[in-house]
């Protein structure tokens, strides 16, 4: 089994452990997830959480090279290039009843997001790292300046969080 979330919290410096165990106790009682219980005991901000829940989610799932993935025409049509440069994921192919979606850690949160209110539950991800992704995009969503704005938003969003750039 993976890292569970108040350990990635913990090794991060954003709670400790004695804050993780009250999480846990309240949890148990109250049925409340345990991201939303640390935000308003410990002040946890959500982005930290995101980030968190983001490499736990990482840990759980492949990671691949989109250069030798199969990815069929009508995936990649299902979002524009304006959504799929916004929101950072590539839908790949359908496997079953399910799409395929490639992201990356860093934009997984927000991919999720996007991808549930747009496909619905029936979608999953794989990961890459941030260049694949670029690249990838440039090959089958390109938009003009889409790459350099992309880059400098990953640089921002590691530096908010305090990661390194990918």
């Amino acid at each position: 089994m993976g890292k569970r979330l108040g350990e990635i919290l913990v090794q991060r410096g954003y709670m400790t452990m004695a804050q993780v165990e009250e999480v846990l106790l309240e949890q148990a009682r109250s049925k409340r997830p345990f991201g939303e219980i640390a935000e308003q005991r410990f002040e946890v901000t959500p982005q930290q959480l995101e980030s968190a829940w983001a490499e736990q989610y990482a840990n759980l799932t492949a990671s691949v090279d989109p250069r030798t993935e199969r990815v069929e025409p009508d995936a990649v049509s299902s979002v524009s290039a304006r959504q799929a440069w916004q929101f950072g994921l590539l839908p790949l192919r359908r496997d079953g009843r399910e799409l395929l979606i490639l992201t990356t850690q860093q934009h997984l949160p927000r991919a999720l997001r996007f991808a549930y209110r747009h496909f619905g539950p029936a979608c999953y991800f794989v990961l890459c790292s941030p260049e694949r992704l670029t690249e990838a995009l440039e090959k089958y969503r390109p938009m003009l300046g889409a790459s350099e704005l992309f880059s400098s938003i990953e640089r921002t969003r590691a530096a908010a969080l305090g990661d390194s750039p990918a």
